[in-house]
């Protein structure tokens, strides 16, 4: 028997059969920030002791943090602090194909590792980042004391998407990794075609599996598909995947894979050529074992995915967000996708509900929604920042680049806009509270705005902080920014910028 069969047989052994319940918000852990947005559900949820919303005000930049990179940055930075050190390490990989751990406090380097030539655009069919090599968020695991992540690498055969694990001591990499994807995908009668695939969504960890989705370039150009590969991090010539039928149906958010309980949740972009849907513009529920299902409770796509597909207005422009916060005290557990099309979708954990099974849909935003959300908790509901055009914002408000929804579970799920904010530019939202609920503020970057940090109420909106530092320079849209107990960090072209209070 192949390790890549026994691999999936362990995995649907040890899966939980039994449905996703909702679960008690909990304040994550915030002296590590070990994955996108800093949970696998990707809330973008960061408890920040003493953060409150007046000593937000004196929130300023770092001018003793000099943090140099070699190269462009897309992916979010990753912090980590190993046991009984005093001081963090920030992680940031860059399209150069490099990685490099620094000194949290100072911006001083620590290591660097170079894992190759990245890919020229000129290598490409189509695309917009030149040249290509690490964008999806990497994923650090404690337990191995390695950073995993996807770099796409200029090989003679062409562009190649090899997976690597690096050790968070020294940026050395561990026995048996790097993993060819295209051959490990070869071993097990799969076909991946690296040159039309890209890797942009962040990577994530689940029982022991390392998790990496991938969709195209931008253009949509070639042969590519939605596909999410899972390697074991202890036997990692052991692979499992899943893929979309039809051509296209990229997997390219941002924030990637979210994960809930034992499931993964996953939204795909647009097909081509699909008269009968063949996966594309929908939401995912994937076992640990990636296997396929056919069950209405494990896909969700709208009732109009083909004008859609016509569209591309992608229901994958943001990962699915699973909402804990608002309803903790029912069983009810909800998960909400936000498309290019302007619209949410309420949806059930439990039961997805296939073609057309939303609990609730609304338009929410004049204009596509790309970006990743955060989610966090006001009283009984929960609230979900989005960087978007808000369809029911006041006439008229500054800027309206930032709209804020309040979720109301029940018997019939519903959401309204709670709050709109002035915002120029076009970054992932993030929200800080001090104890997991208190003072809740929604911080995002103007990138490719007017590219300052903004800080805004979580409850009311009001904004805290507005541009009074200097613009920044070399932020990508979709970037976002992280917070650890004392400094917020978002990743630029060739450098990496801290805020103090």
């Amino acid at each position: 028997m192949s390790w890549a069969r026994l691999s999936l047989l362990v995995v649907a052994a040890i899966m939980t059969s039994g449905p996703v319940l909702a679960q008690s918000p909990q304040a994550p852990a915030q002296d590590n920030v070990l994955t996108y947005h800093g949970s696998p559900d990707r809330s973008g949820n960061f408890t920040v002791p003493g953060l409150t919303w007046q000593r937000a005000k004196s929130l300023h930049l770092d001018e003793h943090f000099h943090a140099r990179l070699a190269g462009n940055v897309y992916a979010q930075p990753l912090y980590w602090r190993a046991p009984g050190s005093n001081s963090g390490m920030l992680l940031v990989a860059t399209e150069e194909n490099t990685v490099h751990a620094l000194n949290a406090t100072t911006g001083d380097a620590i290591w660097t590792r170079s894992l190759g030539r990245p890919v020229a655009r000129s290598a490409l069919r189509c695309g917009n980042i030149s040249p290509l090599g690490i964008t999806g968020t990497p994923v650090i695991d404690e337990a191995s004391g390695a950073i995993y992540l996807d770099a796409n690498i200029a090989d003679p055969s062409g562009p190649r998407h090899r997976l690597f694990a690096l050790s968070l001591k020294d940026g050395s990499v561990l026995p048996g990794w790097p993993i060819d994807v295209a051959g490990a995908l070869r071993s097990v009668q799969q076909s991946f075609n690296s040159r039309d695939q890209n890797q942009r969504g962040a990577l994530t960890i689940l029982g022991g599996t390392l998790y990496v989705p991938f969709g195209g370039h931008y253009g949509d150009c070639g042969d590519y598909r939605g596909w999410v590969i899972g390697v074991s991090l202890r036997e990692p010539r052991s692979v499992a995947a899943w893929s979309t039928r039809a051509r296209g149906g990229g997997i390219w958010a941002p924030g990637g894979i979210s994960v809930a309980g034992q499931s993964l949740f996953a939204a795909t972009g647009n097909t081509f050529g699909a008269s009968t849907w063949r996966d594309g513009e929908a939401v995912f529920r994937l076992a640990p074992d990636l296997h396929r299902s056919s069950d209405k409770r494990d896909f969700f796509a709208p009732p109009n995915w083909l004008a859609l597909d016509q569209r591309d207005a992608d229901l994958g422009g943001t990962n699915p967000v699973p909402l804990k916060a608002g309803v903790s005290t029912s069983r009810q557990a909800l998960i909400l996708a936000l498309g290019k099309d302007g619209r949410g979708y309420l949806l059930d954990q439990n039961n997805l509900g296939g073609i057309g099974g939303s609990l609730a849909a609304e338009t929410v935003s004049y204009r596509p929604i790309r970006t990743a959300p955060a989610v966090y908790e006001v009283g009984a509901d929960a609230y979900v920042a989005l960087q978007a055009v808000g369809a029911h914002c006041p006439s008229g408000a500054s800027g309206n680049g930032l709209t804020v929804l309040k979720i109301r579970a029940g018997p019939q799920p519903s959401f309204e806009t709670a709050w709109c904010g002035g915002l120029n530019g076009a970054g992932s939202p993030i929200v800080t509270t001090s104890d997991g609920r208190a003072d809740p503020i929604v911080w995002v970057v103007g990138a490719e705005g007017d590219n300052r940090l903004h800080g805004f109420r979580g409850d009311t909106g009001e904004p805290i902080l507005d541009r009074s530092d200097p613009a920044m320079a070399g932020l990508h849209h979709f970037q976002t920014l992280i917070a650890t107990k004392d400094r917020l960090y978002v990743g630029a072209d060739q450098r990496v910028y801290a805020f103090a209070f």
